[in-house]
């Protein structure tokens, strides 16, 4: 009674109480505070701390560079990077859908900003403004399937991982940030219990706009193609109409994201990393297929569905062998062992399980302990009849997300975020069952045990106390988010070495790949090498011209018409280099030891690179 009087006499308390809990109950209210809290904290923390206005990434970095490519005029269809390799230039796989809304954003901004303030603003804002498009199907799924008590629980925990995932920092231009997003999409529509003819082509039209946009994600579109098939399979003919939504979307949206991005003289070409005649085919057909075996007009037996099933997934694998028998197995499996073992191997993000183990033993468990958490729990809540189908759709797309994860790290960030759906769940289950005991002991320690279980974060903060805790006297420096990318130490490209690159005469640089997006967006120079495996002619040469003794190097360099050596003796690769050929130019180099056919620039700065103009043959 005292609590309710005072209620009363608080000025408009019940009023306010009464407003305040039904709109916090509805989704985009929730998920408006949620995103701008997160916004918010992203900004005031990361933002004091960034020494540039793009992202550490390379990819952020190349991204840029792209855009400004376009903006300045270069062809919708044309992705050709003209500064990038050999004289050609390097063919990017990357897709002008991310392109252009981050190209718009500077457009823009460009019309009351300078052109560095407007990048710097449009940069700054395009993660920002992905955040909700991560929340609401997030916070949609969970309130279907849980109420506003998991709805709050999930935007709670893709609140964290967005704060804590570098993808959706300030700055990310990257396009995987896009892919987290309409992974989210794709595994919110799947999960929706009253399985709506809306939620299935949304789901489709996700996963055709994901495929366009890069070829990471088409082990997830693939596996949702299976979950839906499969669910016609078992439901029969109350599920025909969602099947043929999604069949129909998928087709379709495959057809256009094709037509739109790839160019006509291209149609017939089969690559493994975009979009292109292989990629399309298959989902085409498949979509195809699936539409017409859900129109049947008599409704087949579950034996007649299973055949017609089995029949259509012969006739796509078959088509796979006939059409793109490359892509069946590893994309990067063409690559040069030379670069596999100098580039490939050093790349963070590439690692597979076993040698992230060795490399970050403490954070290692952020990248895989949550996805495999989830994968439990939804096999077991399957096993038990809680919602058995919707977790076994789940169990899927972690499932499949997790196993590219153990091949390349970069996986573990879809594991993580799809992970929050049946953790928000079970936390709330849990959190209502401690509610109903408040003196139990056990089921209070197991909800918040439960919570911190599903934060990926913790994993790492725990990893780090035993491994690095116990070793060395709980130094928590190696402690880093998730996913979180740093720029290896010892690269040069510093402010004082791009003065001293823009002081040359615009030429044709050999400097180490990781410096190669950097030099491209400071410097008008071609560069021979940037970390991007469909520059293998460009990676490969700048290797051989560091590994070749001085004589030989010199052909390379001429060959390759380069005018500027950038030598850097820090960089991770370089030092490899180094080691491998004590007689190579770069060895002789690191000694102090310069050819007859270079001469050091007066424009190098006293720390990064060292300049070396590469003289006439014959001077």
């Amino acid at each position: 009674m005292i609590m309710a009087e005072n209620t009363t006499d608080r000025p408009g308390g019940i009023a306010a109480d009464r407003l305040v809990a039904p709109l916090f109950s509805r989704l985009l209210p929730s998920v408006a505070v949620y995103w701008l809290t997160t916004a918010a904290m992203s900004l005031l923390i990361f933002l004091p701390r960034s020494e540039d206005y793009i992202g550490r990434d390379n990819d952020d970095v190349m991204r840029l560079v792209e855009v400004r490519d376009f903006l300045a005029g270069q062809n919708w269809f044309d992705l050709m990077q003209y500064r990038l390799g050999l004289a050609e230039g390097t063919l990017m796989h990357w897709s002008r859908l991310v392109d252009l809304p981050i190209a718009a954003l500077i457009r823009l901004f460009s019309l009351v900003l300078e052109p560095s303030q407007a990048e710097a603003v449009a940069a700054t804002l395009w993660p920002i403004l992905l955040m909700p498009f991560l929340l609401l199907p997030l916070g949609l799924a969970c309130r279907r399937l849980g109420g506003a008590p998991a709805m709050h629980i999930g935007l709670g925990l893709g609140a964290i991982f967005i704060f804590t995932c570098v993808r959706f920092s300030p700055g990310a231009l990257d396009h995987h940030n896009v892919q987290l997003v309409l992974s989210m999409w794709i595994a919110a529509m799947l999960v929706d219990p009253d399985k709506r003819v809306l939620s299935y082509a949304a789901a489709a039209f996700a996963g055709g706009l994901a495929m366009a946009i890069g070829a990471e994600t088409t082990p997830l579109v693939a596996v949702a193609c299976i979950i839906v098939a499969l669910q016609w399979l078992w439901h029969g003919e109350a599920f025909a109409r969602p099947a043929r939504a999604f069949g129909l979307s998928l087709t379709l949206s495959i057809s256009a994201f094709f037509f739109l991005t790839v160019p006509p003289h291209s149609y017939g070409v089969v690559t493994c990393d975009n979009l292109s005649f292989g990629f399309y085919t298959l989902s085409a057909l498949g979509g195809a297929a699936l539409f017409l075996m859900a129109s049947l007009p008599r409704a087949p037996t579950r034996t007649g569905r299973l055949l017609l099933i089995a029949i259509t997934g012969g006739l796509v694998l078959l088509a796979a062998f006939l059409v793109a028998p490359a892509c069946l197995g590893d994309p990067l499996g063409s690559l040069d062992p030379m670069l596999v073992e100098l580039w490939l191997k050093a790349v963070t993000e590439a690692r597979p399980f076993l040698a992230e183990i060795a490399a970050e033993p403490g954070v290692a468990a952020g990248f895989y302990a949550v996805g495999f958490f989830a994968i439990v729990i939804c096999l077991c809540r399957s096993l038990r009849g809680e919602a058995p189908e919707l977790h076994f759709i789940l169990a899927a797309l972690i499932g499949v997300s997790w196993g590219v994860a153990l091949l390349q790290v970069r996986g573990a960030f879809f594991a993580n975020m799809l992970s929050i759906l049946p953790l928000s769940l079970l936390i709330a289950d849990l959190r209502q069952r401690a509610a109903a005991k408040p003196k139990h002991i056990g089921l209070a320690l197991g909800y918040a045990s439960t919570v911190l279980a599903s934060v990926p974060i913790m994993w790492a903060f725990g990893g780090v106390i035993v491994i690095n805790g116990w070793r060395d006297g709980f130094d928590f420096s190696a402690l880093s988010p998730p996913g979180e990318t740093h720029a290896e130490t010892g690269e040069c490209g510093s402010a004082a070495d791009m003065v001293g690159l823009n002081a040359l005469d615009t030429g044709v640089i050999a400097a180490p790949s990781n410096s190669g997006a950097e030099i491209l967006r400071w410097t008008p120079h071609r560069v021979l090498s940037a970390p991007y495996h469909r520059n293998q002619r460009g990676m490969l040469t700048e290797l051989h011209i560091g590994l070749a003794p001085p004589a030989e190097a010199e052909a390379f360099l001429r060959g390759a018409g380069v005018t500027i050596v950038a030598f850097c003796k820090t960089d991770p690769q370089t030092q490899s280099l180094i080691r491998l050929k004590a007689d190579g130019l770069y060895a002789g180099l690191a000694r102090g030891e310069v050819p007859g056919y270079l001469q050091p620039a007066e424009e190098t700065s006293s720390e990064g690179f060292q300049l070396y103009r590469v003289l006439r043959a014959g001077n």
